[in-house]
């Protein structure tokens, strides 16, 4: 995922499908090095950082 999209949906009020590894994930916010602070949805307690590349926007 393009970063300059990734903060887009992170300051985005409406919910976007976006997915890591096939689940779906909130994207909280977008850091410099290329990563985001994301978490599932289903699992909020599960927050990690991962490379913008493994996003995928449905």
């Amino acid at each position: 995922m393009d970063k300059q999209r990734a903060k887009q949906i992170s300051e985005s009020p409406e919910m976007m499908n976006v997915t890591y590894n096939g689940k779906q994930v909130y994207i909280q916010n977008v850091n410099e090095n290329d990563t985001a602070r994301v978490y599932p949805l289903d699992q909020p307690e599960n927050e990690q950082d991962v490379a913008l590349t493994q996003l995928e926007e449905h």
